[in-house]
């Protein structure tokens, strides 16, 4: 297998580990995609009612950052921003892709539908593998399961998970609309693992990839599944908030569950000798769900406004966190805007990886990384879903066709266009469209252009 070795790789306030220039390894990368976290859902993030120890420590020994926003305000998109540094609608995924796969289909090279990410994107995975790092995707996927969009498609030498947006944890079936479908699946086979806990599944396969991949450099897309409902928390944590009111009480030990699992995967790292050169990326997709099967809630915008669907900042401005004790800052906070897309750059910066498609929209932000008084490498960003679409310059940010769980509190006008100052309205109380019709049409423009590329 070619590598591609230099000293000088990572290079961020030092240079590589003394254990790293003598193996001439490159960083392993581990990208944990929580799904339906909330804004503030964490503990190094303001929540005083939850346990997240995992994530605390990943925070305490790496930056967070609180400008950070998703590239979309739901499951499929933002992950396809996120694996691709490209907007999702120019991938194929402005939306949701589909139900999963068929129940009398067991080998999902015989599936022809459900195509989602284009087999033309270029993935994280196919970086990676390209500089010589084993790939492996382990979780959720939801980026489609028909041909040239499956993990083994899109550069990843090993897949675990389930192909649709949720499962029952214990059944391993399609957890939405019927008829049932059973959604669990090994390097395209299907897999019956009855009763097992899938987050436990996760974390053993995982476990089982850093193990056998230890002495070269590896790649795991960690697609956590939690805490999207069904809420199905862990005994301990269920009885440990109890007093707590419902909903939160579900998703709290849900997210705590999730937590654990996090620990789980840190702590064998450690014990492996790998967590020195090991880059974790912590992310969540979007927003807290209001929707039915969540209970109408449990998660926390704390100061935004929305939830998961909308473009309203609690829909897509949300915990993010990246470790690499031997190199970068730990204990560090930055403010700067930074995005999803930004990972696939950074991390080719970080790792001295070569791009595959230098047409990103993500731009590294590894400068800001290193320095809290680094400008961010965006003048603007955009997100669109087709049924909304948003742009935010400066402080000031547009959104078209609001949508929102309190949609019975706004106007006509102001779902149409919503104007917010961030600066001066971090909650996003009032639409100021009318009082800026300057700015209203230089945003209006400005997302035209982009959105034509």
């Amino acid at each position: 297998m070619i590598r591609f070795f230099s000293i000088a790789v990572g290079l961020v306030g030092g240079i590589l580990s003394i254990a790293a220039v003598a193996s001439g390894k490159s960083p392993n990368v581990i990208v944990i995609l929580t799904d339906d976290q909330g804004s503030v859902d964490a503990g190094c993030y303001g929540a005083q009612d939850l346990t997240t120890p995992a994530v605390d420590r990943l925070a305490a020994t790496g930056v967070r950052l609180t400008q950070f926003y998703s590239a979309a305000p739901v499951c499929s998109p933002s992950r396809a921003g996120l694996l691709t540094g490209r907007y999702p609608w120019r991938v194929g995924v402005p939306n949701n892709a589909g139900a999963g796969p068929r129940e009398d289909v067991d080998n999902l090279e015989l599936e022809t539908g459900n195509q989602g990410l284009h087999d033309s994107a270029v993935t994280m995975a196919e970086m990676f593998r390209q500089a010589g790092y084993r790939t492996a995707h382990i979780g959720k996927w939801h980026l489609g399961h028909g041909p040239g969009s499956k993990p083994l498609d899109q550069g990843f030498d090993y897949s675990f998970g389930h192909m649709s947006g949720c499962i029952d944890n214990f059944a391993h079936f399609f957890y939405w609309n019927g008829p049932n479908r059973h959604d669990l699946w090994e390097n395209n086979l299907r897999v019956r693992m009855p009763g097992q806990f899938f987050p436990d599944l996760m974390v053993d396969k995982a476990s089982q990839f850093i193990q056998e991949n230890r002495d070269e450099p590896f790649f795991i897309y960690f697609a956590s599944n939690m805490p999207h409902y069904p809420y199905q928390g862990d005994p301990r944590w269920v009885e440990r908030y109890r007093e707590l009111s419902y909903p939160r009480n579900l998703y709290a030990a849900f997210l705590s569950t999730l937590d654990a699992r996090v620990g789980r995967i840190l702590d064998l790292l450690e014990k492996e000798g790998l967590r020195e050169d090991t880059i974790v990326v912590y992310q969540s997709d979007n927003g807290f769900s209001r929707e039915e099967r969540a209970h109408y809630g449990g998660g926390s915008s704390g100061p935004y406004r929305g939830e998961k669907f909308s473009m309203f900042e609690g829909g897509i401005r949300l915990p993010a966190i990246i470790s690499w004790p031997s190199q970068l800052p730990q204990g560090a906070v930055r403010t700067q805007m930074a995005h999803a897309c930004d990972w696939l750059p950074t991390l080719a910066e970080l790792c001295n990886v070569h791009m595959l498609d230098e047409s990103v929209d993500g731009k590294s932000i590894a400068a800001v990384l290193r320095s809290a008084d680094a400008d961010s490498p965006h003048d603007w960003l955009a997100w669109n879903t087709q049924s909304q679409w948003a742009i935010r310059q400066g402080p000031w940010k547009l959104i078209h066709r609001v949508r929102t769980a309190d949609e019975g509190q706004l106007s006509a006008e102001d779902k149409e266009f919503f104007l917010v100052n961030l600066d001066e309205d971090i909650g996003e109380t009032t639409n100021l469209a009318s009082q800026h019709p300057q700015v209203l049409g230089r945003l209006k423009s400005e997302f035209a252009k982009q959105f034509e590329k």
